[in-house]
């Protein structure tokens, strides 16, 4: 019994002593005020995608009380890098960076931001050759994976057969990979694919790939699948097929992302199937990272936040998150 007493007494002391230095040691609020980040929010401000990374960005900017800027760049791959050259002169604490130029042209910069003491995260696109030599953290899909499993799931969801056609929309820049494997693995499967090349201006206005989708689908009249390369895109899948001349549920319209468009694109049959991105996540993550790295000086974070699947069954269950933001 006076053993029992005496390991009760101490369980006490040893919670009461955790509790009592847990308390002490509470970051508080605005516990990342005097931290410097620039932040990358990929497309323009409010945009389907880079709408959500930024409403992401702004969550975390209020609760960690970081001294952060939102950056806004169009998609366009010079703008980017020209921003990134800026930010490491601003010298600035830490940078969350868009991977989208690729490893070549972020490398140097990469090196440069190293030498100046500037920590380094990445969302959406990851460059890992830089990440090795350079240091920083990755929030994003595993884009190869994540373009091999779309492609898995609409063989299996849609029942696709050997010798369906398939129209492939390949992103500009590094993000390409995705939809690469995409068509790695449909032409596997006995599938015959379509390549078209995209471009930043059909990310940041859908409407200019019009006459290219068009064009494509007349000439291939039997396509039976269009895979689209980001949300913005996948969110004009009612006016794509509507200038081609298919009805709702007549061609499958697939891709990357959710954003209300995407949503909009579900309920009037016009989007099957979306392999999700979890942008809020790319905003809020990165920012957190940073403040922690400079704060706490905690490692990067690494994240791999792709390959779950929304689709006609269960798309109504994300349709409150994504009018906040949220998804």
């Amino acid at each position: 019994m006076k053993l029992i007493k005496l390991l009760t007494f101490f369980i006490t002391a040893l919670f009461l002593s955790f509790s009592a230095y847990a308390g002490s040691t509470d970051l508080g609020d605005n516990w990342c005020s005097d931290v410097k980040i620039h932040f990358f929010a990929g497309g323009a401000e409010g945009d389907g995608f880079a709408g959500i990374v930024q409403a992401g960005a702004e969550n975390a900017i209020r609760d960690t009380g970081a001294d952060a800027q939102i950056l806004y760049s169009d998609w366009d791959l010079t703008t980017m890098i020209q921003q990134l050259k800026e930010s490491i002169e601003a010298g600035v604490d830490g940078i969350g960076m868009m991977g989208h130029p690729g490893e070549e042209a972020i490398m140097p910069l990469a090196e440069d931001a190293h030498k100046a003491g500037i920590l380094m995260m990445y969302q959406n696109v990851d460059v890992p050759e830089v990440r090795a030599k350079y240091g920083g953290g990755y929030v994003g899909a595993d884009l190869s994976t994540q373009g091999e499993q779309l492609a898995y799931e609409a063989i299996r969801r849609f029942k696709l057969k050997a010798r369906d056609k398939a129209i492939v929309i390949v992103s500009p820049g590094e993000k390409a990979q995705r939809e690469i494997r995409t068509r790695i693995v449909f032409e596997n499967y006995g599938m015959e694919v379509v390549v078209l090349n995209g471009s930043p201006a059909h990310e940041a206005d859908p409407n200019l790939a019009i006459g290219l989708i068009s064009t494509a689908l007349v000439a291939n009249r039997d396509t039976k699948i269009l895979v689209h390369f980001s949300a913005q895109m996948l969110g004009n899948a009612e006016t794509f097929a509507q200038a081609s001349g298919k009805e709702p549920n007549e061609l499958l319209q697939i891709g990357f992302g959710i954003n209300p468009q995407v949503i909009s694109g579900f309920a009037k049959g016009y989007v099957h199937l979306t392999s999700e991105q979890q942008p809020f996540l790319q905003g809020y993550l990165p920012i957190l990272a940073l403040c922690q790295m400079k704060v706490l000086g905690t490692g990067a974070h690494n994240q791999d936040i792709g390959n779950g699947f929304i689709h006609t069954e269960n798309y109504k269950s994300y349709i409150d998150l994504v009018k906040k933001s949220l998804r």
